[in-house]
């Protein structure tokens, strides 16, 4: 490997080698020995002079790829399908008349993108069901345990640790759907010619459609599609790409909010990334435990999310029946965007496999916020034992007011309850009080929501999965 040029984060620090390897120098152009071969066999059924010979050889050779010869023919061509039909050529003599036969460039290359695209979904997928097991597993773990919740990052009513996982897995659920949806729509280009209108197979088959539609039915079959496009210019539509992105966006936009609550969360030390034992949080301060797998997380999905603007421009712009300036855009676009969203599920897989939990950390912070939370409780108690509500609710809010104020200008511990206790008008000692301050009492249905969610929304999801893609991961 050279080290004097520029070679992508995603080969070396981020995307797994599985993603990687679809869209590397070779499986395009393998993709494209995989069509053609198809596009001769079904040419052969539809009766035009094409041998089992020319096929045989075809096959014994669709492995058969050399890079340089291909690179050499385009730097004389200027044309990068042309460059790997003639390097195909010259190990297939005898195939060489008819590869690519009645065919434009975009049938090798919109069909291969199709065809890569899904694979790289699936396994998208695949890695998208291993976070929701995971997150599944940790929800129902911590179901019952007491926490604060925020709005607005302020104190608010408590939920369960296991509750917030389940805000989580939700998001990634809707995007688990969306990606079903979105690849049980995906459909070859098929074979449509230069203006999509199929003028050169109308050529070559004396105007047989029925033998035209059966071309385009085996191939699809054999690239393990269910349909072809019913119209299109010279491309598939380039809705299609920014359908895809939205999809791996949505991803991203979930994998974010995941990300970020996590810094915050470790920050305030309630909940932490994983922590190797060598790992090192900051060059400058040892005692620093750094979340650097969720900022990593965040990074990447930012770059994703922006990349919606870049397909949905891309659509827009095509002009008539095609334009070439998608062509190197595209290359970026949305390989990088399939590299980026499994860098990113990879670190959420490993971050939600050994997610860590303080629960002593949590309870304290809770404790100093439960006696402002439990002031309705108190409200309550004291009104049933003779306590006039208005002039209490009156009471509690003076007190609450001056609790609050010895916290953040003396930096004291909070005493709304030794207030109240000492207030005769409430009529409760310290022990009556002490007895509503139970912070699973204040957790509303959390437990209960985590085990109906998990059981009839995510459970039959993962059901589903027949097999969770992805290699062991390092990150």
């Amino acid at each position: 490997m050279s080290n004097t040029g520029y070679i992508s984060p995603f080969s070396t620090r981020y995307a797994s080698k599985e993603m990687q390897y679809l869209f590397s120098v070779e499986k395009r152009p393998l993709t494209f020995r995989r069509l053609w071969i198809a596009l001769a066999e079904a040419e052969q059924k539809a009766g035009l002079p094409i041998t089992d010979e020319q096929i045989a050889e075809m096959k014994a050779h669709e492995t058969d790829l050399d890079l340089d010869l291909a690179a050499e023919y385009e730097r004389k061509l200027r044309h990068d399908v042309m460059a790997y039909i003639h390097a195909w050529g010259d190990v297939c003599p005898k195939a060489r008349p008819i590869i690519h036969l009645g065919a434009t460039s975009a049938y090798a290359q919109d069909n291969a993108d199709m065809i890569i695209y899904r694979e790289a979904l699936l396994l998208v997928r695949g890695k998208l069901a291993r976070v929701m097991q995971n997150l599944r597993d940790f929800a129902l773990k911590y179901k019952d345990l007491p926490t604060l919740g925020y709005t607005h990052l302020q104190p608010a009513q408590m939920v369960t640790v296991g509750k917030r996982a389940t805000l989580w897995l939700y998001d990634l659920l809707l995007d688990y759907r969306d990606l079903e949806y979105t690849l049980s729509t995906l459909a070859l280009l098929g074979s449509k010619g230069t203006t999509g209108t199929q003028a050169s197979f109308v050529e070559l088959l004396d105007g047989d459609s029925e033998k035209i539609d059966e071309i385009e039915q085996y191939i699809a079959e054999q690239m393990g599609f269910d349909k072809v496009v019913p119209v299109s210019g010279q491309t598939y539509s380039r809705k299609f790409d920014s359908r895809i992105m939205n999809v791996l966006s949505g991803i991203a936009q979930s994998a974010y909010k995941f990300s970020n609550d996590m810094r915050l969360l470790q920050s305030f030390k309630e909940m932490e990334e994983p922590f190797e034992k060598n790992q090192i949080g900051s060059s400058a301060m040892p005692y620093k435990r750094n979340p650097m797998r969720c900022e990593r997380i965040s990074a990447l999905c930012r770059a994703v999310i922006s990349n919606v603007t870049n397909t949905a421009i891309t659509h827009s712009t095509q002009w008539m029946e095609r334009t070439l300036d998608d062509s190197a855009n595209r290359r970026i676009a949305m390989s990088e965007g399939f590299l980026a969203i499994d860098a990113i599920l990879n670190v959420y897989i490993n971050v939600t496999d050994g997610l860590v939990v303080y629960p002593k950390v949590i309870a304290s912070r809770v404790a100093a916020e439960l006696p402002f939370m439990a002031s309705e409780n108190i409200l309550m108690a004291a009104v049933k034992r003779g306590g006039d509500r208005q002039t209490l609710h009156e009471v509690i809010r003076e007190h609450a007011m001056a609790a609050g104020r010895m916290v953040k200008e003396e930096g004291k511990a909070n005493d709304l309850l030794e207030r109240i206790a000492a207030d005769p008008r409430f009529g409760l000692d310290k022990a009556d009080i002490e007895k509503l301050l139970d912070p699973a009492d204040y957790i509303g249905r959390c437990p209960e929501q985590v085990e109906q969610f998990i059981l009839s929304e995510v459970d039959p999801v993962l059901a589903k999965v027949q097999a969770i893609g992805g290699a062991a991961l390092t990150v």
